[in-house]
């Protein structure tokens, strides 16, 4: 037996140092020391010895017993002190670094931020705010709208066409359309929403927003015209900004025109973003054409209108300070943040 203590004791001794982790510590102490371990067997045998030898078998036993524990407790322990330093150098903290803000919340979109400001500026002149499909028919996106076949807006290098009569809509106008075929003057709408030009550079986008107006009413002139989009552009670019408009052309409106507004940066006095004329160009605008009237079953000649369309894109850009287009799309949290 004594010999048989002995043995275990040297046994254990060469294991231990050969234990490379927690698991086959565990192990070894199942081994030795657990319920049907070779240690527990040696106790268990203790009732085989004689009388006179079983106090001196059974004292060493014991010895072999408390030393093995305290051995794998010892192993134990460091194994563990080993695993934290490590763990510790490998994640190591740069106490340099600011904490993550727990109370930290969202904020709109530039975008959304420029859309909701559009729509309040001319919700409180008396527009109403209409949406509509974006999957749009040829009829209402371009023939209503005074856009024959052959017009360059139907090329299929600027739109984006699903069949010869279905297509991505390049403008909310067609929201315009439906809605005088729908709905009797007066009427008085702003149609928000995104729409579809193959075009892609710092300044276009092939999805982009657009806001378009549209009033129809008796007796309307471009005088009314320059009166609401002068009392949008205080609204949205301050108090002081003012409004020229120059001739243009659109096949809905007759006469059309665009609009400037004085730069709000130099106030005037020519400056980088206005490329040093003292005007930014805004929208498009004009006066409803008569055959747009008369396609959408509104009589010309009782009732007259004007439109007017937004890109809610250039608007961003052009008061947040926004070079390119394309950082509006790409989701960086560092250019979103600015605008909490």
């Amino acid at each position: 037996m004594i010999e048989k203590i002995k043995e275990i004791s040297d046994a254990v001794s060469e294991k231990i140092s050969q234990i490379t982790s927690l698991n086959e510590l565990g192990d070894l102490r199942v081994r030795y020391l657990g319920k049907n371990g070779e240690i527990t067997a040696l106790l268990k045998g203790l009732k085989n010895i004689s009388a006179e030898e079983r106090p001196s078998v059974g004292k060493h036993i014991n010895e072999l017993r408390q030393k093995v524990d305290e051995l794998l407790n010892s192993y134990e322990e460091r194994f563990i002190t080993f695993q934290k330093e490590k763990k510790m150098k490998e994640e190591e903290i740069d106490v340099t670094l600011s904490l993550p803000d727990k109370n930290a919340c969202g904020s709109l979109h530039p975008l959304t931020l420029a859309k909701n400001e559009l729509i309040n500026a001319f919700t409180g002149m008396g527009f109403s705010v209409l949406e509509g499909v974006e999957v749009e028919e040829d009829y209402y996106n371009f023939q209503l709208l005074n856009i024959p076949a052959d017009h360059p807006a139907r090329d299929m290098q600027d739109t984006f066409y699903i069949t010869n009569k279905i297509l991505l809509r390049t403008q909310t106008s067609a929201v315009q359309a439906r809605t005088m075929l729908s709905q009797k003057p007066p009427i008085r709408v702003i149609c928000p929403g995104k729409v579809y030009r193959a075009d892609d550079d710092a300044t276009h986008s092939p999805m982009f927003h657009q806001m378009e107006g549209l009033v129809v009413d008796k007796n309307v002139n471009i005088c009314d015209l320059k009166g609401c989009l002068d009392e949008f552009a205080r609204s949205f670019f301050g108090a002081d900004t003012r409004t020229r408009l120059r001739p243009s052309y659109f096949p809905f409106t007759e006469p059309s025109m665009e609009m400037d507004v004085s730069c709000f940066m130099c106030h005037g006095k020519g400056c980088r973003l206005c490329k040093g004329t003292g005007w930014i160009e805004v929208l498009g605008a004009g006066i409803v054409n008569p055959v747009v009237l008369d396609n959408c079953g509104i009589d010309s000649k009782e009732y007259s209108g004007f439109a007017f369309g937004i890109g809610i894109e250039r608007c961003a850009m052009l008061k947040y300070g926004i070079p390119d287009i394309r950082i509006l799309f790409e989701n960086d949290l560092r250019f979103l943040r600015q605008y909490k």
